[in-house]
């Protein structure tokens, strides 16, 4: 059976593109772009069929169908050849049941879906295996794709710097000087990527990496140039941020892998920590596309998790999504989400209105200790979870989220790529943070009785 797929405008325009076309917004209307699949064909196989092929493949020696991404191939980039797939086997990340924590506040179904046990330790991973696989095939094909570039707060920095370095292909990273994680930093500059540091903000570095990969600038050609600096001699600068469909392709199937770790059973709830709007997109994407071929027949609800220091979202989902105004987003903890003009803000309205979804924001305050509390029941929690996990709390709190509801969060980093976060806590040292879970090193006399002494009244403390 042949599947195909293509790019088409989410506004419902009748334009289509290829997914080799370097185009980003329609050129109709200039709505996003969404990949769209001939479902026709893909109903030729049935739902169980499907569900068996799918777990045939996990851990499959069989290039590329072990990854958790191309093992749903046919969903994902059906046209692109087995030998250009760029793929670290991403995906089949672990949903750790939280018991202890469950139990503490009183919903004992919770499970965390740990997108950040993955090559460079992000969810972003599941998007960049697709976005750098369709350029590799392009340029096998004889597109003049010269480098790969993106704007980033550090995940998609590092997935992108890991998989283009894997693949040949020069890569390009704008990040926001001084705003993102030594771990994050170092990463792209390890794997070889051009790193800028700019004197901005995310949004800022948004907006020159638009320009830098724009296919049709609207600037004059620079001299001995065809339409650019950036495009001499026709050769173009690949844009690889969330705004371009190809990554959602592949994180879509967090939501078939979460749907596959409970033997096909869909949670009541999934808690997602948001910046730019990519992965709450991504994530409705793959649930609707399981319940149009029959997988499913019921879809979660979905709480969008903000800071209150970059709530474009929530504010609007105050006035019912009739308004959106971009905010200057302030300095946080959750520095990966600190964006305060998300690019895929109508992709993710559509999923919440679809999902009966609710948006909340939470403190610097909230954040930290939740990432904190959870630590203490054997998670290491990033503080974008931290986010997630504070916005559970108040769900939990009002009543939202009930004691027998299944509720899958979804951790999008790891923690220890935020290791600073974690040391300033627990020496108390956070700005608007109260450590109430604060965990300091004591520091003894080398003696005996001291130390005895000691061990003995904490272990009676901590009871």
């Amino acid at each position: 059976m042949s599947y195909n797929s293509w790019l088409q405008c989410i506004r419902g325009c009748d334009q289509r593109y290829s997914i080799y076309d370097v185009v980003y917004r329609c050129q109709q209307c200039g709505g996003l772009l969404d990949v769209e699949h001939d479902v026709e064909a893909l109903k030729a196989r049935s739902a169980a069929a499907w569900m068996r092929l799918f777990d045939q493949r996990i851990r499959t020696n069989e290039w590329p169908y072990g990854s958790g991404v191309w093992g749903k191939k046919e969903w994902v980039c059906p046209q692109v050849a087995n030998e250009n797939v760029v793929s670290m086997y991403e995906g089949h990340t672990n949903c750790f049941w939280a018991e202890r924590l469950g139990k503490e506040i009183g919903v004992e179904d919770l499970w965390v879906k740990l997108c950040g046990n993955s090559h460079t330790g992000s969810f972003k991973d599941l998007g960049m295996t697709v976005l750098v696989s369709v350029v590799k095939q392009m340029i096998a094909d004889g597109q003049p794709i010269r480098a790969v570039a993106c704007a980033s707060t550090g995940d998609t920095s590092a997935a992108l710097a890991a998989y283009c370095a894997a693949a040949g292909i020069p890569s390009i990273v704008f990040l926001p000087r001084g705003k993102v994680s030594t771990a994050q930093l170092v990463q792209p500059i390890a794997n070889g990527a051009l790193v800028l540091a700019l004197d901005t903000d995310f949004d800022g570095c948004m907006k020159i990496v638009q320009e830098v990969t724009n296919p049709h600038p609207p600037h004059p050609p620079c001299q001995g140039g065809r339409g650019g600096a950036f495009h001499r001699g026709g050769s173009t600068i690949y844009l690889a941020n969330s705004m371009n469909s190809l990554r959602m392709e592949g994180q879509k199937t967090v939501s078939i892998e979460i749907v596959q770790q409970f033997d096909w059973e869909v949670p009541d709830w999934i808690v997602i920590p948001v910046g730019n709007l990519g992965n709450v997109s991504a994530l409705g994407k793959g649930f609707l596309m399981m319940r149009d071929l029959g997988l499913i027949n019921k879809l979660p609800r979905i709480a969008c998790a903000q800071t209150e220091k970059a709530n474009p979202l929530y504010l609007s989902y105050l006035t019912g999504f009739k308004e959106y105004r971009p905010v200057i987003a302030q300095k946080t903890s959750a520095s990966a989400i600190q964006i305060g003009h998300p690019v895929s803000y109508e992709r993710a309205v559509k999923v919440l209105q679809a999902f009966n979804g609710v948006v909340e924001q939470v403190s610097e305050d909230e954040l930290a200790n939740a990432a904190a509390r959870s630590d203490k029941t054997g998670m290491y929690c990033c503080p974008h979870t931290g986010v997630a996990l504070a916005v559970l709390f108040k769900l939990v709190a009002r009543g939202d989220v009930g004691p027998a509801d299944r509720v899958i969060v979804i951790s999008t980093a790891h923690g220890l790529k935020f290791t600073d976060f974690k040391v300033g806590y627990h020496d108390r040292v956070l700005k608007e943070v109260v450590a109430r879970y604060a965990n300091p090193p004591l520091e003894l006399p080398a003696d005996y009785r001291t130390v005895r002494d000691t061990i003995a009244r904490e272990l009676d403390r901590r009871r």
